[in-house]
């Protein structure tokens, strides 16, 4: 026999429920965007201090890790006096500065508006991403991102080069992409040239090679918008086989253990979705660690499939920055999405009822955050 206390209880657990479900449908569903290597920049100075002195236990964390590491403390990179290139966007210090900005102002998202259905990244952006998902807990994603950023500076095998695929109004460029194709094939042809598809980045495409064919590419391509072709200081060439190397030292030097599933599903560089029920540990840590260390990172894809198969009402862009933004619309101008075909369609839909939330900019942040 059943006691009535239980049923009561049975009761109100059940209401609690489908009030928690109310709740959920009444907020908007958004996806999560993790930024990569480049979103530090002068004007990023101080982020932290700014937006994240409500969590000094977080960066002390990060801080003593790298304290341990004999390493520059997070926060007094973000605290210095200036901006110096040379320091800040190094691998060692641009990659683990970039997560504590941007697990930070994950933990910022207002959740009682705010369900988050998904979550990806643009590159480094993976390692934030699955920090954010709990795929990796925050100390296990320090460790990779900062190790991961080590290895990168230690070795800065070749580099990487910018070019637009698109015009100034994010209309496609017809036939660039196999004029592109066909200059890489040439350059390659070169028995001292190594030069390879890097990052699909929306209507950009972001090579990486060694030098002597990223010389090559620079010399041929034309002039475009006054800064393309454009060279990414301290950038190695990731995501292309030069990165072999950093792969089977990452591969030997983590362990699977590292891992878990993801609470929230992840979307990652080839457009893979990753789900809290079905994710594979191993097939994980082999990704993470090979794959998308040496193949290139299809960020458009990431973005292309993150939409159409979790509809968000709103797409997240994680600080510090504000350049994954155009790069964000222009993969969704790629697929029309919500019948944008245009920068035009875009700057007035994000004028009427903004659909890209950039956290890096003040406005915007300020309709995400509590």
């Amino acid at each position: 026999m059943v006691s009535n206390s239980f049923k009561n209880s049975t009761a109100q657990d059940k209401k609690l429920s489908e009030q928690q479900a109310f709740l959920n449908n009444q907020k908007e569903k958004i996806l999560v965007i993790c930024p990569g290597r480049g979103t530090y920049a002068k004007q990023e100075l101080g982020y932290l201090k700014r937006y994240h002195s409500d969590k000094s236990e977080l960066i002390s964390s990060l801080d003593n890790y790298r304290g341990k590491q004999q390493q520059t403390a997070i926060s007094e990179l973000d605290n210095r006096q200036d901006f110096v290139l040379k320091e800040h966007s190094r691998g060692d210090n641009a990659s683990p500065l970039i997560y504590a900005c941007a697990y930070s102002d994950f933990l910022s998202i207002d959740t009682n508006r705010y369900e988050v259905v998904a979550i990806t990244g643009n590159s480094m952006g993976w390692y934030i991403a699955m920090a954010c998902a709990r795929a990796l807990g925050v100390d296990q994603a320090m460790q990779v991102i900062n190790t991961m950023g080590n290895l990168m500076h230690e070795s800065l095998i070749g580099g990487q080069l910018i070019y637009p695929l698109v015009d100034e109004n994010w209309r496609a460029i017809p036939g660039r992409r196999k004029q592109l194709k066909e200059i890489v094939e040439a350059i390659n042809s070169r028995p001292e040239c190594q030069l390879f598809t890097s990052i699909e980045l929306g209507g950009m495409l972001v090579f990486g090679g060694n030098n002597v064919a990223l010389n090559q590419l620079t010399t041929q391509l034309p002039s475009e918008q006054e800064r393309f072709p454009m060279r990414l200081y301290n950038h190695a060439a990731f995501h292309t086989p030069l990165q072999s190397p950093i792969s089977k030292i990452a591969l030997s030097r983590f362990d699977q253990a590292l891992f878990d599933r993801p609470q929230v599903p992840m979307v990652d560089g080839r457009g893979q979705i990753w789900t809290p029920y079905s994710t594979s540990l191993q097939k994980l840590f082999d990704y993470t660690f090979g794959h998308q260390v040496v193949e290139h990172y299809d960020f458009t894809k990431a973005i292309e499939v993150s939409v159409k198969e979790f509809a968000p009402d709103k797409l997240v862009i994680l600080g510090p920055g504000k350049t994954l933004g155009g790069a964000v619309a222009q993969s969704l101008i790629n697929i029309q999405w919500q019948g944008m075909t245009c920068k035009q369609d875009f700057v007035e839909r994000q004028r009427e009822k903004p659909l890209v939330l950039s956290m890096g900019m003040d406005e915007q942040r300020q309709l995400v955050t509590c």
